[in-house]
């Protein structure tokens, strides 16, 4: 309870410097910003930066959860014929992530500290590889943003058909469903 306390406190004095005279007027006592901090550190709360993420919508969990209720079962001879791909865009922008917020250590990834990011701003490296049980397709590096016709001609042509062309009938191919994953060319190369 005492810490539900002190985070009660983070959200009214931290974001609010006016709660202080707030709190000096009704009590007499001057509270300075150091001494709250110092009492929340008491008790094991810190201010850290959060983690950055893209939000999961409602839709996307149940989708996951059903996939992989699906697939639980597979061995893995039907797992090896199953191409993960994973993109990151790593950006040039600076940004300075000056939010901290308050949290108990070891507490990182609990599901209300992440704040959310929905998008990349400015210049940037995307990279893209594939993985697949025993192997893997080399990466690739690219300072362009990812189009519909880069996917198909480069991603899919160069790095997905070989794999396809070796595991036969039977491969599946995992993508994110990125807009640019899902446009009439790419759905077209992919048939």
């Amino acid at each position: 309870m005492e810490i539900l306390g002190a985070l009660c406190i983070v959200r009214l004095w931290v974001p609010n410097p006016e709660a202080g005279k707030t709190v000096a007027s009704a009590t007499d006592t001057t509270v300075s910003r150091q001494t709250v901090y110092s009492r929340l550190g008491r008790i094991g709360l810190y201010a850290r930066r959060p983690v950055r993420c893209v939000p999961l919508t409602a839709t996307h969990c149940r989708l996951r959860l059903t996939w992989s209720r699906e697939h639980a079962l597979w061995t893995t001879r039907q797992w090896s014929c199953v191409m993960f791909s994973y993109e990151y865009r790593f950006s040039l922008q600076s940004d300075s992530r000056r939010t901290l917020i308050w949290r108990v250590p070891g507490t990182r990834y609990h599901q209300e500290n992440p704040i959310e990011r929905h998008r990349y701003g400015g210049a940037g490296w995307l990279v893209w590889g594939g993985i697949i049980l025993g192997s893997r397709t080399d990466l690739h590096v690219q300072s362009v943003t990812m189009t519909g016709h880069i996917y198909r001609d480069v991603i899919l042509e160069q790095h997905v058909r070989l794999v396809r062309g070796a595991r036969g009938a039977e491969f599946l191919f995992m993508d994110d469903n990125a807009r640019t994953h899902r446009v009439n060319i790419v759905d077209e190369c992919l048939q």
